[in-house]
């Protein structure tokens, strides 16, 4: 396990100028970078191998060659690139190499177990009409604050549930002043509640990318006392089910993991500018290589 330096906001605030250069007239980023930042918190990025946790609930393998953020510091991280944080951040996976711009999240809700008593009956198109209701009225708060309308184009990936993993995915196809937009969301059901894996990618490298996503979600694992089969009687039991889970995930496409507070400034102006500023940002963490800068005592 490598820890590497600690990076300062001044490396995402210029993924944030980025993004905003594509969208609006601004300084140019020699300018914009000439202004001392006013903070500079420290992220203390790790390199894999490793075994790392997810808070008190799951963990995850990190591979050599992806880098991880852990529970503390992923909500900063999400301020840091202008998105309030939701308090559920539990931490982020991201990889080195100079052609992959991806970055996958995880945030744990405390819902309770999750029956998935509706697995049978997942209703993809009344599910999809739910969304866009959800989304036009979404579109209303996006007009007051000067923010384009969002377009539901329709399943990239209808919602699908494995019985055997707990485990609840789908991804939905929006458009935004013409640039396609994506969230490919999985839920993994646990004991105590439900943790949410959100892959962020531009739409033209989602399918090279579903195997490694999937690869690292195999490693996934909710810790001894949390596994979904480990449920008992006298539980904390959620007031949704699967359904549910789906319409309100993906209710605004709200455009980081499903929740409209999250990435609103980026996402919804930045559209897919904000994939690859994202990996920009990861990218100065690291040598052209991919290899980690030097570790720091």
């Amino acid at each position: 396990m490598t820890r590497t330096s600690r990076p300062s906001l001044g490396v995402f605030l210029g993924a944030v100028v980025s993004i905003a250069a594509v969208v609006a007239t601004t300084p140019p980023l020699a300018a914009q970078e000439e202004k001392p930042a006013q903070e500079k918190p420290a992220f203390d990025w790790v390199a894999g191998p490793l075994r790392a946790d997810l808070g008190k609930h799951a963990q995850v393998q990190v591979p050599e060659g992806y880098v991880f953020l852990g529970q503390k510091q992923a909500g900063e991280l999400m301020q840091a690139l202008g998105n309030p944080p939701t308090g559920q951040e539990e931490g982020v996976i991201a990889p080195t190499a100079e052609d992959q711009n991806w970055m996958l999240v995880f945030e744990f809700d405390g819902m309770g177990y999750v029956k998935d008593d509706d697995k049978a009956s997942l209703d993809a198109d009344a599910i999809l009409k739910s969304i866009r209701k959800g989304t036009e009225e979404a579109n209303k708060y996006r007009e007051k604050h000067g923010a384009p309308a969002l377009t539901i184009v329709g399943w990239e990936v209808a919602p699908r549930y494995n019985e055997t993993t707990h485990l609840l995915e789908w991804c939905i196809r929006g458009e935004s002043e013409g640039r396609p937009m994506l969230n490919y969301n999985t839920r993994v059901l646990g004991r105590r509640g439900v943790m949410s894996a959100t892959l962020l990618v531009g739409p033209e490298e989602l399918e090279a990318t579903l195997p490694t996503y999937r690869e690292l979600l195999s490693t996934f694992d909710f810790m001894s006392g949390n596994r979904y089969a480990e449920f008992q009687k006298g539980d904390r039991v959620a007031e949704i089910g699967l359904t549910a889970l789906v319409a309100g995930g993906a209710g605004a496409l709200a455009l980081k993991t499903g929740l409209f507070k999250k990435f609103f400034k980026l996402i919804i102006v930045g559209g897919v500018a904000v994939v690859s500023a994202i990996g920009r940002t990861v990218k100065r963490l690291f040598g052209k290589r991919g290899e980690p800068i030097t570790p720091t005592a």
